[in-house]
């Protein structure tokens, strides 16, 4: 067994940064630049963050952003070092990571 650190993004689609897609900048940074071990992307049906704003998937919200989860583990030093970065492209809050334990 060895010790990773698991962290999550709260996002939401369509959300931006310098002008671009924000999950498409966070996924090109975990996949390209960083190769961390594992990403999924979860896209969820509803959702609301501390605003209490709801954003859900049904037909009477046409323009809809629903809430997206990026996923992503690898050893505790290689997830301290992009997630300054990370943080640096989301809002405060919107990133919790914790230690866990992988089998070999």
């Amino acid at each position: 067994m060895k010790t990773v650190t698991i962290a999550r993004v709260y996002i939401k689609e369509g959300d931006k940064v310098q002008g671009h897609n924000l999950i498409q900048e966070i996924f090109r940074l975990l996949h390209n630049e960083t190769r961390v071990h594992g990403v999924t992307v979860f896209r969820g049906v509803a959702g609301f963050g501390s605003h209490g704003e709801v954003h859900a998937d049904d037909l009477l919200r046409l323009n809809v952003h629903l809430p997206l989860v990026v996923e992503f583990y690898d050893t505790p030093e290689v997830v301290a070092a992009v997630l300054p970065r990370i943080q640096q492209m989301v809002p405060a809050g919107h990133i919790v990571s914790w230690q866990a334990q992988c089998g070999s």
